[in-house]
């Protein structure tokens, strides 16, 4: 497999674009659903943004550089990987603090309605903020399989909320019959792109969706922490009243008014000063996604996804697939069953193939096809047939939990 591996890359439109990261030698990445590699060009930005920016220009460059713009630009950048229109979307704060400001807005925009619908299993964060806002006696959760989400709708609800990749499987949700399902009861909609944005096409305005958050530290490579960034619909923008008033959603934040008054558009979901460091980092990240472009990145993850799996059945593994089957209905990776897939993934680590774990068997492997090989995945998966035929995964040391994984 190999050989043939390195055929692929050699046919592989992509493949120069590996040289703009910086990889380890001797590390096969296969966490970028997790935390994206290091864009060499995010070095030097960074440092530029260090010592030229803040160290000589001081305060000044907040209008010099356009650190006050940054927001709005990045948000501008990102809009056309996800279906958006320029002024529908900006960059600010976490996916949390995101999602709460947009589930507060749409219960809002919902009077009579408390429902917020999910689904078991969700990414703990976007339930959680659904409990915090239902312990202040605004929301009430509703979490329903997601084979039955359709049918859970009714006119209680005031806003369906699910990750269009979930986090554990890959498993995808159709965005468009979920989202007119649920505007066909009178109820909004909000996506959860963290595991989508900068890895797969996603038509956002094409669907007709109201809202959308995602992260920057993921496919869109913009470093640990990465800013995250939100999506309204123009259609809301003058309905949307977020409880976060930070001075920076301001309509004059300069102005210094005791009084709030919402900043026009999509900048009313600003809250306090933006992040310029890691914002800097972020549009580095961001630009090279967008010159890839998410509709290669996208066919090649598919392709990897599909010819590492070839490796693993030349090996003779059967591992359970957690899956689809079917490369269409899943996002950029693959998620495998078993009951030790801690100490699998930590005996992984331990050769230089750096996939995660999820609680509690899954062993999940994240292709971020915009550095990795053909020949990555036939490596990885001989390490991974090495590491269960050999039961090195049985070591002790790769059976202790760490705090963080």
């Amino acid at each position: 497999m190999l050989e043939r591996a390195r055929e692929l890359d050699a046919a592989d439109p992509l493949s120069t674009f590996r040289t703009r990261f910086a990889l380890p030698e001797g590390v096969i990445y296969l966490d970028g659903n997790s935390l994206g590699a290091l864009p060499k060009a995010a070095i030097e930005r960074v440092q530029q943004v260090v010592t030229g920016e803040w160290g000589k220009g001081l305060i000044r460059s907040w209008n010099d550089a356009d650190w006050i713009g940054l927001p709005q630009r990045i948000g501008a950048k990102i809009a056309p990987l996800i279906g958006a229109q320029p002024n529908e979307v900006i960059v600010a704060d976490s996916v949390s603090v995101n999602l709460f400001k947009l589930m507060s807005a749409a219960l809002q925009m919902r009077p009579g309605r408390k429902i917020i619908l999910s689904e078991p299993g969700n990414f703990p964060t976007d339930v959680y903020m659904i409990q915090g806002l239902e312990a202040q006696g605004l929301a009430e959760q509703r979490l329903v399989n997601r084979d039955n989400l359709a049918v859970a709708l009714d006119s209680d609800v005031a806003l369906l909320l699910l990750t269009h990749v979930h986090y554990k499987s890959g498993a995808m949700h159709d965005m468009a019959a979920l989202t007119k399902a649920a505007h066909d009861v009178g109820a909004l909609v909000l996506w959860d792109l963290s595991h989508t944005g900068g890895a797969m096409p996603v038509d956002l305005n094409g669907v007709d969706a109201d809202f959308a958050v995602g992260c920057g530290y993921k496919y869109l490579c913009g470093g640990p922490g990465a800013p995250a960034y939100a999506f309204v619909a123009e259609r809301h923008h003058d309905k949307l009243h977020q409880p976060l008033s930070g001075w920076m959603g301001h309509a004059r934040p300069f102005a210094f008014r005791d009084d709030y008054e919402a900043a026009p558009g999509v900048d009313r979901l600003l809250c306090g000063t933006p992040q310029i460091l890691s914002m800097s980092a972020l549009e580095v990240g961001v630009d090279l996604i967008a010159e890839i472009g998410v509709e290669r990145l996208y066919a090649k993850s598919q392709a990897l996804s599909e010819f590492f799996l070839e490796c693993l059945a030349e090996h003779g593994l059967a591992l359970e697939l957690a899956s689809p089957a079917n490369s269409t209905e899943r996002g950029s990776q693959l998620s495998f069953r078993h009951e030790h897939a801690y100490a699998i993934c930590q005996a992984l680590i331990a050769c230089g193939v750096i996939g995660d774990f999820r609680d509690p068997d899954i062993l999940r492997l994240g292709f971020a096809p915009a550095y990795l090989r053909f020949e990555d995945m036939a490596k990885a998966a001989g390490h991974l047939a090495e590491v269960l035929s050999s039961g090195e995964w049985k070591r002790p040391e790769f059976n202790q939990r760490a705090a963080v994984t």
